[in-house]
C-alpha cells in the first residue's frame, strides 16, 4: 500500500522506539534531534514531530530548553508501538475486501459501480485498483469491469479447506519422502524473525505478509517429495489469497503465525518430524479460527 504523509511521523516515531529498543536507550537518555536525524536519515522536522507524538503516547518527555529525554527506558518499552493511521487507500481496499467477501460486490464489477459506491476520487480509486491487481486479488475484466479472483467464500468452503489441509500437511512431513532442506527452511525462519523484530507490522503490505506465509507452507509441502501434495497446497494458497488478506490487519495474529512457523521449522531442522506434524495441525486450528473471526467480524 502507499503510504500517506500523514502517516509519516508515526511510522516515524515506531522506528525512534525500534532504535531506542535495539540500542538499549534508558530512561532520562537525551534523544537529540540532530543525532536522530542523521541515524534514521530525515530532516530535524519530522523528527520533532515524532517525538512530539511519542510524548504524546508517554514513551519520551520534553524538557523546557533542553530537548527530548526517554521517560522510560528498553526493557519497559517491550513490544510498545505507536498504531499506524490508515490511508485512504488502504481503507478503501479494506471495504472493497470485506464487501466481496460479505458478497456486497459481485464477482464482476464496474469502476463506475466501485466510483458512486464508494465515493472516492478517482487517484485514490486507481491507486487502490492497481494494488488489487498487483495483488493477485482482481483482474480486468472487458471494458472498464474488474473480475474477482476465486477464493473460499463461504464456510462450507473455507471448512473444507482447513480440514484439506490438516489431513496433507500434516501427513505430508511424516512421509518417507519428505527430506528437510536446511537452507531453504533457514531462510524463511529468518524472513520470519525480520517480521517479528518490526514494530510496524501493519504498515507492511499485505502481499508480502500474505507471500510469507504461502512459501512457508509450499516449502514444507515440496520438501515431502510428493508432487501432487505440493500442487495441493499451491492450489489451495490461490484460494485463500483473498481471505487472508482480510486477516493482515490484526498484528497480534501476524506475530503468532510467524511464531508457530517458526516453532514448526525448528523441530523440522532439529529431526523431530513428529513434533513439527502436530505442532502444523495446532497452527492450522488456529487459522481456521482465526479466519472465521474475520469472515464473522466482517459480516457483523
Amino acid at each position: 500500500m502507499d503510504k500517506n504523509p500523514r502517516q509519516n511521523r508515526y511510522l516515524l516515531a515506531n522506528r525512534i522506539i525500534e532504535l531506542a529498543r535495539a540500542s538499549r536507550f534508558q530512561a532520562d537518555y537525551h534523544l537529540r534531534e540532530q543525532q536522530l536525524a542523521d541515524t534514521l536519515q530525515v530532516s530535524r522536522t519530522p523528527i520533532r514531530a515524532a517525538l512530539i507524538l511519542l510524548e504524546e503516547q508517554g514513551v519520551v518527555e520534553a524538557r523546557k530548553n533542553k530537548g527530548f529525554y526517554m521517560k522510560i527506558g528498553a526493557e519497559e518499552l517491550g513490544r510498545t508501538e505507536v498504531e499506524v493511521p490508515s490511508s485512504p487507500q488502504q481503507d478503501l481496499y479494506a471495504r472493497i475486501v470485506e464487501d466481496r467477501l460479505t458478497h456486497r460486490l459481485g464477482e464482476m464489477v464496474g469502476q463506475t459501480e466501485i466510483s458512486r459506491r464508494y465515493g472516492v476520487d478517482r487517484s485514490v480509486l486507481q491507486k487502490t485498483l492497481s494494488t488489487l491487481m498487483a495483488d493477485g486479488l482482481i483482474t480486468r475484466g472487458p471494458g472498464r469491469n474488474w473480475t474477482f479472483q476465486p477464493t473460499l467464500d463461504n464456510k462450507f468452503a473455507l471448512d473444507a479447506s482447513y480440514e484439506f489441509r490438516r489431513v496433507i500437511e500434516p501427513s505430508g512431513i511424516l512421509m518417507d519422502s519428505f527430506r528437510s532442506h536446511p537452507a531453504a527452511l533457514d531462510h524463511i525462519r529468518l524472513e520470519h524473525l525480520n517480521i517479528l523484530a518490526r514494530p510496524d507490522i501493519n504498515s507492511l503490505p499485505a502481499r508480502q505478509l500474505f507471500e510469507l506465509d504461502a512459501s512457508f507452507h509450499e516449502t514444507i509441502a515440496e520438501c515431502s517429495g510428493n508432487t501432487f501434495l505440493l500442487q495441493s497446497i499451491q492450489h489451495q494458497n490461490r484460494l485463500r489469497r483473498l481471505l487472508e488478506f482480510a486477516s493482515y490487519n490484526n498484528s497480534r495474529r501476524v506475530r503468532e503465525w510467524c511464531q508457530e512457523h517458526i516453532r514448526i521449522i525448528s523441530a523440522l531442522l532439529e529431526g523431530d518430524r513428529t513434533r513439527a506434524a502436530d505442532l502444523m495441525k495446532n497452527h492450522l486450528e488456529k487459522a481456521k479460527i482465526s479466519s472465521e473471526r474475520t469472515k464473522q467480524d466482517g459480516a457483523s
